[in-house]
């Protein structure tokens, strides 16, 4: 059964890109990955990575468990 969950790509963009009028190169430098790697999420085409949900956790935005679980979260929704 599909719940629609947005992809967490989704979630890093508009939770934490747009508020802070933050470019994609200024997040991928603040989450401590590639802007490729943080294009191919934001797009919704890969999931996160634990080395972008621990950067994510270093800039202050929730905890990696977090992402990680809400990833987890979408793969298991079927919108995957």
């Amino acid at each position: 059964m599909s719940l629609n969950h947005p992809h967490p790509g989704t979630i890093i963009y508009e939770e934490t890109m747009v508020p802070l009028g933050l470019t994609l190169s200024q997040s991928a430098g603040r989450f401590g990955v590639a802007e490729e790697d943080l294009a191919e999420v934001i797009a919704g085409n890969v999931g996160i990575t634990q080395d972008l949900a621990e950067g994510l956790e270093r800039a202050g935005f929730s905890t990696a468990r977090f992402w990680m679980a809400l990833q987890a979260e979408y793969d298991r929704s079927g919108d995957a």
